[in-house]
């Protein structure tokens, strides 16, 4: 060890931190929370030399260095894919190349960034221990990599035989003493500095950062020198690298550092969280790389099947950008012209948009219409002409003119009328996560915003029942008996419990969305569907098990509770189910008229409602009993405008528990990217904003309209201070940031206590 120099074990030190950060996975010898085992670096060839006749009068120190990142081309533990041997043929042979290659010209540049970087004067320390196993019990077997573990291995087996056969074995106290090396990063562009890599050292002795000089990745005879092997069974990465250090580099070396090491690590200490710029760059060019693939592929099918010969009838197959849209589906690329012919309902005109502000914005209670009205996000409607004429006559104002050009500029009257509003507002979450995310505040913010200009009462389902009746679970061997239960044994074996705690939780983020307290009225069904009853008997009897089955899509197979369900959905859309809390004073709760905002998927429910509403109210209820609906577009998942956002893959949304650094994380690695591969191109095409996820996301949260179109010109066209992906990104985490900080700011006052007075029964009319 002593003949190592300090350049290379300081070198040694910072691949084996910068490998793991550059392509997203953990180090260290337990997991990540998602039961992977984390990388382990392993040095070999740790003996050095001069490398002169290969590298000239520079000369240089060489070492060796690997990971192995698992199975499945290293999805097991990296968040980077590598270009797939098994993808390699002579037409690729050069695109393989190239992308091997831009792996290590990134790696290379991220090496010498943070070398050079002022910042990382003091970023690398040295702690001595008196042995090994002093180390370990302080640090953990994490600052091993998986040569010292190896040897270590071998050393207690040698231990263990010498014991059998009555030979001394060496305590502890005689082993020699280690050094072990600490380095920070400051990767996210910031002050706050993070744990890189700690390891024990191969060698004694460090160098400052800045005295290596430069490091040279040897990659031009893969079989000898730096080389990724990535396939089906295995996934490694080996380097061979060069230090041309300063002259006179190892005069000056690193004294063990009298501070607390322990103290100084953090929880994300060599974890998948910590990154480096140029290893999210780098992901996001091999994401690129996989949606052209996927996009050529694709056409290549596409041509196939047109020059193929006319399929069977009776072939079920689907292209794979289908659209889908059921209550429990949404999949492909959606048409929503189509969706509205699909569905039977309507599209939102700029006229009916005007009628809506003509009984909001110019009514004084709101300043705007909603940009989600202005984009066209709310695209869809059923009988929304019959809301807005309800409210016309309740404020005594007449229509506006068909012909905006005819229309006089009116002032806006604050006057508000002396009796109740006509109609109320029904929305609902279905609890399966903890975490709510973007995508289940846009009807929220939404319906918070009509609240507010409608000065109407609200009331939102929270179906817990649902969750569990689609996602519950039952241990048979964990039933009421309690045999297997011994902490609680009077449990049942189900987990209806978690969703209905789900519900609280819940409920926190829409309380923090801003609605009016004394109009509001949050319920679970598992609490107040006794109050329901009466309507949700009477949908049974009006509807046929056919219809549901036709609707839904549900057969011998699902449970009766699933069957069932729809009516519950249903209830709330009449005022009767609710006689206490939309029943008070002048109110007659059962001719209320319901308007219900959600996204488009939802639609089915409500078809079903619509056909039964007239048995189920008086004859004079203004809309027949049938709930009106304006409908959402969805809000697009990370990885590219199609579908829609979901819970369950954690990399395709940002949720309202996400720090900061998450959601800049997210956005820069996962968002898809409508730009050019290169700066030319960009400059030439400019985006393709219609798949573009950050100008998509900036479209549903961005307020300045001017803004949001000058940002759209500019990447459009490639021009301009918002040219590239990266500016455009750089916006949007600037406006999520605040967006998710100011809803936890104010989630953080929502207690269990000012839960249960949301959810009180009480009147809101």
């Amino acid at each position: 060890n002593n003949e190592i120099p300090a350049v290379i074990t300081t070198a040694h030190l910072l691949l084996r931190g910068l490998v793991p950060a550059f392509v997203g996975c953990s180090i260290g010898d337990g997991d990540d929370g998602s039961g992977k085992k984390n990388v382990q670096a392993s040095a070999f060839q740790m003996t050095y030399r001069k490398d002169l006749p290969k590298l000239g009068n520079d000369g240089g120190y060489t070492g060796k260095l690997s990971w192995n990142l698992g199975k499945k081309w290293g999805t097991e533990l990296s968040s980077t894919s590598f270009p797939k041997e098994e993808d390699l043929n002579e037409s690729n042979k050069k695109e393989h190349e190239q992308q091997i290659e831009e792996f290590w010209t990134t790696l290379e540049k991220a090496a010498n960034r943070l070398i050079s970087d002022s910042k990382n004067v003091d970023a690398i320390r040295k702690y001595n221990y008196d042995n090994e196993e002093a180390a370990l019990k302080e640090l953990g077997m994490g600052i091993l990599d998986g040569g010292q573990c190896g040897a270590r291995e071998k050393r207690k087996k040698k231990a263990d035989k010498a014991k059998k056969e009555g030979k001394d074995v060496p305590s502890v106290e005689s082993e020699p003493s280690v050094s072990v090396g600490h380095l920070v990063t400051t990767a996210d562009g910031s002050d706050e500095t993070t744990t890189l890599v700690l390891a024990l050292l191969h060698g004694t002795n460090l160098v400052p950062l800045s005295h290596l000089g430069k490091i040279k990745i040897l990659r031009d005879n893969p079989k000898n020198e730096s080389n990724v092997v990535c396939n089906k069974k295995r996934c490694e990465v080996t380097i061979k690298f060069c230090v041309l250090p300063e002259d006179n580099a190892m005069d000056v070396t690193l004294d063990n550092s009298e501070s607390s090491l322990k103290s100084m690590i953090g929880e994300k200490c060599m974890s998948k969280d910590v990154r480096v710029a140029e290893g999210l760059d780098y992901q996001l060019y091999m994401q690129q790389v996989a949606m052209e693939a996927l996009s050529t592929a694709n056409a290549a099918k596409e041509t196939e099947a047109a020059t193929a010969s006319t399929t069977t009838a009776n072939d079920d197959t689907k292209p794979s950008d289908e659209m889908v849209v059921t209550a429990f589906e949404v999949s492909g690329s959606i048409d929503y012209t189509k969706l509205i012919e699909k569905f039977g309902s309507k599209p939102l005109t700029p006229y009916m948009i005007r009628r809506l502000e003509n009984v909001t914005v110019k009514r004084g209670t709101v300043p705007n219409v909603h940009r989600f009205l202005r984009r066209n996000i709310f695209f869809s409607h059923r009988d929304i002409e019959k809301i807005c004429e309800l409210l016309e006559n309740w404020y005594g104002v007449s229509p506006p003119s068909e012909d905006e050009s005819m229309e006089e500029e009116a002032p806006v009257n604050t006057e508000r009328p002396t009796t109740p509003c006509p109609i109320y507002l029904y929305t609902g979450r279905g609890p399966s996560s903890a975490a709510m995310h973007l995508g289940h505040l846009v009807p929220f913010l939404f319906t918070a915003w009509l609240q507010k200009a409608f000065q109407c009462p609200l009331v939102v389902q929270m179906t817990d029942d649902e969750k569990f009746l689609f996602k519950g679970e039952y241990n048979s061997e964990d039933a009421g008996d309690g045999s297997s239960n011994t902490e609680d044994p009077d449990r049942t074996g189900d987990n209806l419990d978690r969703f209905a705690k789900l519900t609280i939780e819940n409920a926190k983020d829409i309380i923090a969305c801003d609605f009016i307290p004394e109009k509001t009225f949050l319920f679970s069904d598992l609490n107040y569907v006794g109050t329901m009853y009466p309507n949700i008997v009477r949908i049974w009897k009006a509807v046929t098990v056919n219809q549901v089955n036709g609707v839904f899509g549900f057969d011998g197979t699902s449970n009766i509770g699933k069957a069932a369900f729809p009516a519950i959905q249903a209830a709330p859309s009449f005022g009767s189910s609710f006689p206490t809390v939309l029943g008070g004073g002048e109110t007659n709760a059962a001719t209320l008229a319901c308007l219900i905002p959600c996204a488009i998927d939802q639609d089915p429910y409500f078809r079903l409602t619509r056909d039964v509403a007239h048995k189920l109210v008086p004859r004079h209820h203004p809309l027949k009993g049938k709930p009106a609906l304006i409908h959402s577009k969805f809000f697009p998942p990370l990885q590219g405008a199609q579908g829609k956002m979901s819970s369950s893959d954690g990399n395709s949304a940002v949720f309202l528990t996400d720090t900061p650094k998450e959601i800049a994380r997210k956005i820069k690695v996962h968002a898809f990217s409508g730009g050019q591969d290169t700066k030319k191109l960009q400059e030439e095409l400019g985006a393709n904003l219609d798949v573009d996820v950050s100008y998509q996301w900036l479209r549903f949260f961005m307020e300045d309209d001017e803004e949001l179109a000058q940002i759209g010109r500019e990447y459009g066209s490639g021009s301009g201070e918002h040219w590239s992906t990266g500016m455009v990104k750089a916006k949007l985490v600037e406006v999520l940031t605040k967006l998710v900080e100011e809803h936890q700011e104010r989630r953080m006052v929502v207690t269990e206590e000012v839960v249960k007075k949301w959810m009180s029964e009480r009147c809101i009319a």
